[in-house]
């Protein structure tokens, strides 16, 4: 760990940036954006230890509520992220409406930190690479600090997205190619001199905003988890993120017992099912892109899988997969009860709303309002 503050003005230091494939450290306050070894994502070197439940009490009603588990203290950019609602939903299993974050996706759990982090950082230029809300609420936030902010998209990218990013002020950049290619593209141009690569995948500071999920539910709940947290799983920054939580309350002795993680891909595009049922410690071979409601998981090379799939393994959970047609019959059931929710955050509910998992408490997450993609129709 770094010291806890700079040394000069009081300002609480950095966590420096750890490889978790190779162990290679990278100094805290460095616009680096991967491992200069291996050029795998970054970990951080941070381990903190959450305050109780009764300490909460009377704190700002915003993610930042849980400032001992954040590596950056609250910045004036915060639009209110967090603490969304709990709402039961059938038998056992209840639902977090993430959807009525401020740019309408769970994505700002994390991108407020990235945007406090480049603030901080003073870079002349953000970049943000996305199939639609993470680059949304990167560009929201950075419009709050004031940032430069370019966001690549793919072709394809759901027009009332592109609008989003534009109404914030941000630039596009339209690839013509699918997810992939628009991160490689926007990994290029993070190389230039000055850039700051606002990155859900690379920058562990996004994952640090995504477990406070977790820390909600946990105080929603009275100082307890479910039995079950079921995230849908492209990138996997709300799984590794929730991971990282339940870690922390545990290691705390704010929980008792460790929740299963049960993470949901699409069957059109299920590189990390399908590695889970080969009992691999990684993707196997290649996974072709192919069209599918659930667009914001349709991530066939997941630069965390190794992560991932530990994390699942850990918790004793599994790997789930939805048909296109069970994509669209929940959301529109999701619809039919007041809900209206974009076809990837409905992924978790078309999993296991017909009792995949028997008895188990559950929460599913809401990740995207239904507004930004409209109603599923015929993939392809």
């Amino acid at each position: 760990m770094t010291e806890t503050t700079d040394g000069t003005t009081g300002t609480p230091a950095l966590p420096d940036f750890r490889c978790p494939a190779d162990g290679t450290r990278v100094p805290a306050g460095s616009l680096a954006w991967s491992c200069p070894a291996c050029r795998g994502p970054l970990d951080l070197d941070f381990s903190p230890v959450p305050a109780p439940l009764d300490a909460l009490a009377g704190r700002v009603n915003s993610l930042w509520r849980y400032a001992e588990c954040l590596p950056l203290p609250a910045p004036a950019i915060s639009l209110g992220e967090g603490r969304t609602p709990l709402v039961p939903l059938a038998g056992p299993v209840s639902a977090k409406l993430d959807f009525l974050m401020p740019t309408l996706s769970f994505k700002d759990r994390g991108a407020v930190l990235l945007a406090a982090l480049a603030q901080r950082l003073g870079p002349d230029r953000v970049i943000a690479d996305s199939s639609g809300n993470a680059g949304t609420a990167v560009a929201a936030y950075c419009a709050r600090a004031g940032l430069d902010c370019t966001v690549y998209v793919p072709a394809g990218t759901s027009p009332k997205k592109l609008e989003q990013i534009r109404a914030h002020g941000a630039r596009l950049h339209v690839v013509d190619g699918d997810r992939e290619s628009t991160a490689l593209a926007a990994r290029a141009a993070a190389d230039e001199p000055g850039t700051f690569y606002a990155s859900h995948v690379h920058n562990p500071y996004f994952l640090h905003g995504t477990k406070t999920y977790v820390h909600e539910l946990w105080e929603d709940l009275g100082g307890r988890l479910p039995d079950a947290l079921v995230v849908p799983v492209g990138n996997g920054t709300l799984l590794l993120g929730a991971a990282l939580a339940v870690r922390e309350l545990y290691a705390a002795g704010l929980i008792a017992r460790r929740p299963a993680l049960y993470a949901v891909q699409s069957a059109a595009v299920a590189p990390l099912a399908a590695a889970w049922r080969a009992g691999a410690d990684d993707v196997v071979g290649e996974t072709p892109m192919a069209p599918t409601h659930a667009e914001g998981i349709a991530i066939p090379r997941p630069l965390r899988a190794r992560q991932i799939l530990r994390a699942v393994r850990d918790a004793g959970g599994a790997f789930l997969t939805v048909t296109e047609a069970q994509i669209a019959s929940a959301q529109r059931d999701l619809a039919a009860r007041g809900l209206y929710v974009e076809s990837t955050g409905v992924a978790c509910w078309a999993a296991v709303r017909d009792g995949a998992l028997g008895e188990l408490t559950a929460v599913v997450p809401l990740c995207g309002a239904g507004a930004k993609t409209g109603l599923a129709g015929p993939a392809g």
